[in-house]
């Protein structure tokens, strides 16, 4: 699955499509540089089901890891996740 990632100064989003079907999307609010607030996560029915939805946060997790910041997971959804993976507890704000 193909997750590209769309950045600006202050909010930034992932997204995917499978099969050319709708976007399913993450989106973030900047806190600086070193934090970032999970504000929503969306999934098409036609995806459920198929980690579409969790390959959003986990890619997330994977860019905030590797660029030093932390995560607020305001997004119930993105919060379950991380109550889910306590591997993402250095992440985790």
């Amino acid at each position: 699955m193909q997750i590209d990632h769309e950045d600006s100064d202050s909010k930034g989003r992932y997204v995917t499509r499978i099969d050319d079907g709708p976007e399913a999307e993450l989106t973030y609010s900047k806190l600086g540089a070193k934090a970032i607030i999970i504000d929503h996560t969306g999934v098409p029915d036609a995806y459920r089901g198929k980690g579409v939805g969790l390959a959003l946060v986990t890619r997330a997790v994977e860019d905030a890891r590797a660029a030093g910041q932390k995560i607020t997971p305001l997004c119930p959804f993105a919060a379950a996740q991380f109550r889910r993976h306590p591997e993402w507890a250095d992440v985790l704000a």
